[in-house]
């Protein structure tokens, strides 16, 4: 009997070590990417990545620093090196973690890095597939934020494009902001971004 509380011990000490470890390796990585040091960062959420193969966040955010690191690049070689391996961990986040509201907006994010690319080219592409992620996004989770702002500033550069009125997108965009306020993460490691630039966007609506 003894030794199996010592073995259950053992076990449970495993655990929380490796949670430990995972969350000390977590907060490093956003340390190293809040000084600028976005290479190291992303190196340490391959390194985490590799070692905890059951967590979808350290994919998730290898593909959002590399979605960022595309907005404004103008070589295609190096935008597609980007982007591919945005969706390499973006295909790994969602097959540990299915139909993950905030894995669909960043799957939208960076076929969005492609049309923002070449609108000629990978708008018709990809215009219907990014609006079939925030719609999808919006069904499973109707009050994340980063959802609703997504689904309606896609929606608004789409409607500007085309001519249409975006006001209806403003009204959205100004919902967003009060569940950004309200929201709370499932954890400190878990997104939390996106209300800075929501409040950009929604000064646009009131030039």
């Amino acid at each position: 009997m003894q030794k199996l509380i010592i073995i259950a011990l053992i076990l449970v000490s495993g655990i929380t070590s490796a949670q430990t470890n995972f969350e000390k390796g977590m907060e490093k990585a956003f340390k190293l990417w809040q000084d600028n040091k976005t290479d190291e960062a992303e190196n340490m959420f391959e390194r985490i990545s590799n070692a905890e193969i059951d967590q979808w966040l350290p994919h998730y955010y290898i593909a959002q620093i590399n979605s960022l690191k595309s907005w404004g690049e103008k070589d295609e070689k190096v935008l597609k090196a980007q982007l591919d391996k945005a969706q390499e961990h973006i295909n790994s986040a969602m097959s540990i973690s299915k139909d993950n509201p905030e894995i669909l907006v960043m799957q939208a994010h960076v076929l969005t890095n492609w049309v923002a690319f070449d609108g000629r080219t990978y708008g018709m592409k990809y215009g219907g597939k990014i609006a079939e992620l925030y719609s999808k996004a919006y069904t499973i989770a109707p009050k994340n934020p980063r959802v609703v702002f997504g689904k309606a500033e896609w929606g608004m550069g789409s409607a500007k494009y085309f001519g249409q009125d975006t006001k209806p997108y403003c009204a959205e965009i100004e919902k967003s902001i009060e569940l950004f306020t309200n929201f709370k993460p499932e954890s400190d490691l878990h997104p939390n971004w996106g209300k800075e630039r929501a409040e950009q966007v929604v000064k646009s609506c009131k030039e």
